[in-house]
């Protein structure tokens, strides 16, 4: 009871001071939602800005109430120490007073408007929604100059506190809804959920995809050991884009998303297209590292919804290998959907080349039995209700040759296999999701 009180004040604090420093030093905005690629699109963003601009993005995924006004004031988490919450605050405070005032309270001034650079010219803010009305809040003082949403599906994430997954949508459009005319709005043009909000929107719209009636138009989709490739068209403008060691087709959004909100500003199409090549998604995105015994494992451990275990089915079935494993975790928050969407993963399992299925978590049994039900052999369904229960079994199984995708959502902490059967744990650090000291204590 204290402690959520406490919370509640400090993020009162926190807000209030993050409207301040917003009010004095006027940054451009750049904010990202949707249900999934809000993290990956956010960084792509920030580093095709980053080229022409002095940006800050979000933190990992700061997309909350604590997080958006942590970003603003360009602070990290204190988790429960309520004492560094207190600095941070400090902090915050040398952002919004003059180093004369900031002095007069006999400290030296601090924060980001300290550096040689000034208050950066850009900040690219991950938004997020997982209840009624988290929007709402955020959007009644966040005004970006260019917003984006990326994706939402059929049935997205966060969904178990919305009666429908056209409330949620409905929530997140909040982002759109109330731009000005000289904003702009980046569609993904592909998702009909997304598309729809355009008919609410004042300000300039820049939809993207692989249709044919998107502004940014990516096709010739290619996949190689060495990561992806496609061509994108802009008013009769075509450029080639390379991402290395990038799989999935999913990052093509985010990639377009990227270049639709640099064209908003006026920004080179073949200038950002090179600024991508350099481009690396977070830890757990998919991200291809080396396994033991001479195989590999596609780690997607950060979260998981439906769409999402899709895509990185998607791209388990599109990569050579000799033989693919898949483990995979509850899909959480999903509501009165549950079940039925562990079962439709069930049968995407069975068509994505994997022989080998490992199902962790109470939800994830559902994938398991239908699976069986679908045509998977029964001998090579392994199931574990948590995921310090399943890594042995998952080491002793691989064999030379091995392309093992991990993913489920966060608090099945799948990280913890793929640090058991990565051939470099001693970079864990910089590989993995979840590696702060807070998380390796739950």
């Amino acid at each position: 009871m204290i402690k959520n009180i406490l919370k509640q004040i400090v993020t009162t604090l926190l807000r209030f001071e993050a409207k301040l420093i917003l009010r004095k030093h006027k940054p451009k905005i750049a904010a990202v939602s949707g249900t999934v690629g809000k993290t990956s699109t956010k960084d792509a963003i920030a580093l095709v800005f980053g080229k022409e601009f002095n940006v800050r993005k979000s933190e990992k995924s700061y997309n909350s109430e604590l997080g958006v006004p942590l970003t603003i004031i360009g602070a990290k988490s204190a988790w429960n120490n309520f004492f560094q919450w207190i600095l941070i605050l400090v902090k915050g405070a040398g952002v919004i007073l003059p180093a004369r005032g900031w002095r007069a309270f006999g400290a030296k001034k601090h924060g980001p408007a300290s550096s040689a650079g000034g208050y950066p010219e850009w900040l690219v803010l991950e938004m997020g929604v997982d209840r009624p009305k988290d929007m709402k809040r955020l959007a009644s003082w966040i005004k970006p100059d260019v917003a984006v949403i990326t994706a939402l599906g059929e049935i997205p994430s966060h969904v178990e506190y919305f009666k429908t997954s056209d409330e949620l949508a409905k929530e997140k459009s909040r982002l759109v809804q109330n731009l000005k005319e000289e904003n702009t709005a980046v569609l993904n043009g592909d998702d009909q959920r997304v598309l729809g909000m355009k008919e609410k929107i004042k300000a300039k719209v820049i939809g993207y995809g692989f249709s044919a009636g998107n502004d940014l138009t990516a096709s010739n989709y290619l996949v190689t050991p060495d990561g992806i490739s496609f061509k994108v068209e802009y008013k009769g403008n075509i450029v080639p884009v390379r991402l290395h060691n990038i799989f999935g087709r999913h990052h093509v959004y985010t990639a377009l998303a990227a270049l639709a909100a640099g064209i908003s500003q006026g920004m080179n199409l073949i200038e950002m297209a090179e600024t991508l090549s350099l481009f690396k998604p977070p830890p757990g995105r998919l991200n291809l590292i080396e396994g033991i015994k001479n195989s590999f494992i596609l780690d997607d451990t950060y979260n998981a919804s439906p769409m999402a275990m899709e895509a990185a089915l998607e791209v388990l079935n599109d990569l050579p290998a000799k033989r693919k494993i898949v483990v995979l975790g509850d899909m959480l928050e999903l509501g009165a959907f549950t079940i039925d969407e562990h079962r439709k993963l069930g049968r995407m399992v069975k068509k994505s080349g994997a022989k080998l299925l490992f199902a962790i978590g109470p939800r994830a049994k559902f994938i398991a039995s239908e699976a069986r039900v679908a045509g998977f052999k029964p001998e090579n369904i392994f199931e574990f209700s948590f995921s310090d229960e399943a890594k042995k079994d998952v080491q002793e199984k691989i064999t030379e040759g091995d392309l093992i995708l991990i993913k489920g959502s966060q608090s099945m902490r799948m990280e913890k296999i793929t640090e058991e059967i990565m051939l470099h744990p001693e970079l864990k650090e910089q590989l993995l999701v979840r590696q702060e000291k807070e998380w390796q204590n739950r």
